[in-house]
């Protein structure tokens, strides 16, 4: 697709992503190409919701993220609130989004721009409230100690309709996860949680995790969740530290909704979407989370290996059993044509000695 627009959100602490800023600037401007930095804040200052940050950036088509997992996190919100496509461009790290090095962030916006890149889509959740988020005076301050500023509640969709019973439409769009723990700590949260509609069962945890198949590798997975392949359509729900016999996690569908109810004798629950908080919930309020119809686009410039970063990501080639017959082949050796019974399947195409 030919750039129109260009957003660009960057990690400021570290110097290579500031060098890589500098690059892609002068590379939109070298093709006519608007350039605007996004999700900017100083100390002291308000960020700005997901909507009104694509309005400033003037309606990109195409933001470059030039960070980690959490920078496209932040570029993310504000994409797939019209459709935009996501570059991530990592500092060195093995990540899960990310999908070029800063050295060549030129080449992968010239592959965009002249038709090159392929786009993945990824599942994001949307919500519901039983009223508008709010965070009461103090207590951003308390747990966002040491962080910068917090993203403001989110606002009320404009666009959905309301009525007695279905709540207020919110203006979320979560790619990892929207996650209700309790705020005390000696004071679990204590919630009803219902599976398209029905009550499953209530929970006492410290916290309960809502993530989507990209979100199954962090939170969720950290509490004893499953890992889902990126390419499937689902939702995640993991209990954290559940004082009750039932605590597995439950997939279901993305057409079922997960809605979490705080109980009368609950204390109060903050709700954080990807990792940011975005309000605090008292006893007898609710929120639903469900499969959203818009899709996030990842650009990508080659076939995706999900399974190798995650080899990399959680070290699985240190693994004992691996250490006295040094790395693996591909299971396939894909020198000749693929098998009519496997032409359906996705695999991986050679490389290295394979091709």
């Amino acid at each position: 697709m030919p750039i129109r627009r260009l957003g660009l959100v960057v990690h400021e602490g570290r110097p290579a992503a500031v060098e890589t800023a500098e690059t892609v600037r002068q590379w939109a401007a070298k093709h006519d190409i608007g350039c605007t930095d996004i999700d900017v804040w100083r100390a002291h200052e308000e960020r700005r919701g997901g909507m009104d940050e694509l309005h400033h950036a003037g309606d990109p088509d195409l933001v470059v993220t030039l960070g980690g997992d959490g920078t496209f996190l932040r570029g993310a919100r504000i994409a797939a609130k019209n459709n935009a496509a996501v570059l991530g461009v990592d500092l060195g790290k093995v990540g899960f989004l990310t999908e070029v090095e800063c050295r060549d962030v030129e080449a992968a916006l010239e592959a965009v721009h002249h038709g090159g890149a392929t786009y993945e889509e990824r599942m994001t959740l949307n919500m519901r409230a039983s009223r508008p988020l709010e965070i009461p005076t103090g207590i951003e301050s308390l747990l966002r100690y040491g962080h910068g500023p917090a993203l403001p509640p989110p606002a009320i969709r404009p666009d959905a309709g309301e009525g007695d019973g279905w709540g207020v439409a919110l203006d979320v769009t979560a790619l990892n996860d929207v996650v209700l723990e309790k705020l005390a700590r000696d004071h679990q949260v204590a919630l009803g949680v219902y599976l398209a509609g029905r009550l499953l069962a209530s929970y006492s945890a410290d916290a309960v995790i809502v993530a989507t198949p990209t979100g199954s590798t962090a939170y969720s997975f950290a509490a004893g969740g499953p890992i889902l392949s990126p390419s499937t359509e689902a939702i995640v729900f993991t209990p954290v530290a559940p004082h009750m016999t039932f605590n597995r996690t439950v997939v279901t569908a993305p057409d079922e909704p997960v809605a979490l109810r705080v109980l009368p004798h609950s204390g109060q629950a903050a709700v954080s979407i990807d990792g940011q908080l975005r309000g605090v919930l008292d006893p007898g309020d609710w929120i639903g989370v469900y499969g959203s119809p818009r899709p996030l686009r990842l650009v990508r410039l080659r076939p995706t290996d999900f399974y190798g970063r995650l080899r990399d990501r959680f070290r699985l080639t240190d693994a004992p059993a691996t250490a006295l017959d040094g790395e693996a082949d591909l299971f396939w050796r894909t020198t000749t044509p693929v098998p009519p019974d496997l032409a359906h399947l996705k695999l991986l195409p050679p490389t290295g000695d394979d091709r």
